[in-house]
């Protein structure tokens, strides 16, 4: 979670809590990666919200579900579902959804992953939208046995939504290709969670990922530095609710398209 300390305008995301001299410490990083040590208590706001932010408590049981829950006390998925019982592993259905990359991947699995445990589908990586038609050959997606994709930056006139328009003219109903308005995965996580009024502006002819590591002032040269980027900005996504609209309903579709009641 990102938290503001009050009295001194501080606004990081919570690293560790530790107890020193008999008081509970939190320690708070900001955008630039610089830590700071606050006592735990009152004087915090998060969401635009002030609380009292308390010790944490203890990890749950290995196996124990969701700890969200409706009113009624129903358990909750990450996506806001209801949480089905926990059953046996199931087939995979023959239909799949596809995405552009790892981190998209990631990012669908951390929100939607019991969704899709429970209802037999696999995402799989098409590693870059230009591969989709070779993906889709091999595949041979039918009314019965559907493709999904989700897809970076479709909008009007740019090469993916070409590519997701000619892919929808060869294979009709057995495919639905949609996409979200960013450039990259990353920004459909709500700037917020990071401590940020927006994401940065990176410049046309710099990489997304290099650019915004860049202007936040993380590592960024090596590929590695890349990957803990994403597992930073992955770590502050708690539920659908971290989550641009834009994102959710694509994702949705989707899912809605490969389980439609009349498939397998």
């Amino acid at each position: 979670m990102v938290l503001e300390d009050v009295s001194s305008g501080w606004v990081g995301a919570v690293t560790r809590v530790e107890k020193s001299g008999g008081i509970h410490l939190v320690e708070l990083e900001d955008r630039r990666g610089v830590r700071r040590s606050f006592p735990l208590g009152g004087g915090f706001w998060l969401d635009g919200r002030p609380i009292i932010a308390l010790p944490p408590v203890g990890p749950p049981p290995a196996g124990a579900r969701p700890t969200r829950t409706t009113p009624g006390g129903r358990a909750l998925t990450n996506s806001g579902s209801i949480a089905a019982p926990r059953g046996p592993a199931r087939v995979a259905r023959a239909s799949r959804i596809w995405v552009e990359g790892r981190h998209d991947a990631e990012l669908v699995e951390h929100v939607w992953g019991d969704d899709l445990a429970e209802a037999g589908i696999v995402v799989e990586l098409l590693d870059g939208v230009d591969r989709l038609e070779e993906v889709l050959e091999e595949f041979r997606p039918t009314g019965a046995v559907r493709a999904g994709v989700l897809v970076d930056h479709m909008v009007d006139g740019s090469k993916e939504s070409r590519i997701a328009e000619a892919a929808a003219r060869r294979w009709g109903g057995g495919v639905l290709v949609v996409g979200h308005p960013y450039v990259d995965i990353w920004q459909a996580v709500k700037p917020e969670r990071l401590g940020l009024a927006s994401w940065p502006d990176v410049p046309r002819g710099t990489d997304i990922k290099h650019g915004t590591l860049d202007a936040l002032g993380w590592p960024h040269a090596t590929q590695a530095d890349i990957a803990r980027g994403w597992k930073r900005i992955l770590s502050r996504v708690r539920t659908y609710k971290d989550l641009e609209p834009a994102l959710l309903g694509r994702v949705e579709e989707l899912i809605d398209f490969v389980t439609a009641p009349d498939l397998e």
